[in-house]
């Protein structure tokens, strides 16, 4: 077997194991006893120009056997029938106020907060819903467990309806590895921030920190929105959302998905840690690694090497796939190729990077944002 194909194997192999620790679990809540009683509950809904994705979302809080909330959905200038739509649901529609420093989803949020009368409250993503009639019981039974102070943010369970969106496969996965905390004894990192799509806390609490008042510009707003609690020494859990909360990523096209990654990467992978960002950057390599060393040992026609670099490469692809799986339901068969899908997220992270640093701006859903 020739030197530099063992070589190969070693690293891939060593990569592979590195992967493991590097997402070694990712916790889901537990059903709560639906007797237990709970504060009266906003829940808010920043939304801009989406009435095509917003109705399931409303529908599935109408299912929900708890009933002990207001709907708040603040407009932010939407130029469709999001409006109209949320009203024939019953919520309560407010308009996002104009500032100095712009409008947008932190603004958005802020000013349903102010017009908020709940206890707690919950941000949610226009594009998101609920699994279930019971998520609401089971979301808000583990933060008042856990003391019902701070936040607790879901990343929801990702559903892929045609054959591009299973591109968002990787960033999916580095999305929840970047938080810190999902590693082999991940408690010992800090948490970089929060969850975006769906975010439990006290008003109390909230406005404390300032909430998205202070964060006014962000663009990664949710890990911002972490950093706030955590500077006031307020606890962070960040949790997988499947089986609880669900959404579709960028159903609009391959642009929009192109779009909405760039806007994130450059930017929220400066608050993942050192060691965890080494270890993702590890885990890549290994894919290449393990792709080079079995199209190598082809070429060479070397049966023990086929074998070994073969055997590699298949479980590269299925660790990638439970990966994956815990994050969304992605197609089994797209991990058969799961160089492609390395290879589109370095590409799409090297742009959002020139995007970030040499443009200094990025763009989401028409507007172009300085960063």
């Amino acid at each position: 077997m020739p030197g530099s194909e063992v070589i190969n194997l070693i690293i891939g192999s060593l990569a592979l194991l590195v992967g493991a620790i590097m997402f070694w679990s990712l916790p889901v809540l537990k059903a709560t006893d639906k007797n237990t009683r709970f504060p009266f509950l906003s829940i808010i809904i920043p939304a801009r120009n989406e009435a095509g994705r917003i109705s399931p979302l409303l529908h599935s809080l109408q299912e929900q056997h708890f009933q002990s909330f207001e709907v708040l959905v603040v407009d932010d200038h939407s130029t469709d029938h999001t409006a109209a739509i949320a009203k024939s649901y019953g919520a309560k529609v407010l308009q996002n106020k104009v500032v100095d420093s712009g409008s947008g989803k932190s603004m958005a949020c802020w000013h349903g907060a102010q017009q908020a009368s709940g206890k707690w409250l919950l941000f949610l993503d226009a594009d998101t819903s609920l699994a279930n009639a019971y998520s609401l019981f089971n979301l808000l039974g583990f933060y008042q467990r856990t003391g019902g102070k701070g936040i607790l943010s879901l990343q929801p369970y990702h559903t892929v309806h045609r054959l591009y969106e299973n591109l968002s496969a990787i960033f999916n996965v580095i999305v929840i590895v970047g938080m810190n905390i999902f590693t082999f004894r991940g408690p010992r990192f800090k948490t970089a921030g929060s969850f975006g799509p769906c975010i439990l806390c006290n008003k109390d609490d909230y406005f404390l920190t300032g909430g998205h008042q202070k964060i006014l510009g962000a663009v990664m707003d949710d890990l911002a929105l972490g950093q706030a609690f955590i500077d006031k020494n307020l606890p962070v859990n960040c949790m997988g959302g499947k089986g609880v909360i669900t959404f579709r990523m960028y159903p609009e096209g391959f642009k929009s998905l192109v779009e909405g990654w760039c806007k994130s990467f450059a930017i929220g992978s400066k608050s993942t840690h050192p060691i965890v960002m080494l270890m993702i950057i590890i885990w890549i390599s290994g894919s290449f690694m393990s792709t080079g060393a079995l199209l190598s040992s082809i070429a060479t026609m070397h049966p023990a090497t086929i074998i070994f670099s073969g055997i590699l490469y298949m479980a590269y692809a299925l660790q990638t796939l439970l990966f994956a799986r815990r994050c969304g339901n992605f197609n089994w068969s797209i991990f058969l190729m799961h160089p492609i899908l390395f290879l589109f997220f370095t590409a799409i992270y090297v742009y959002s990077l020139f995007r970030v640093h040499i443009l200094h701006s990025v763009k989401w859903k028409g507007r172009k944002i300085d960063v």
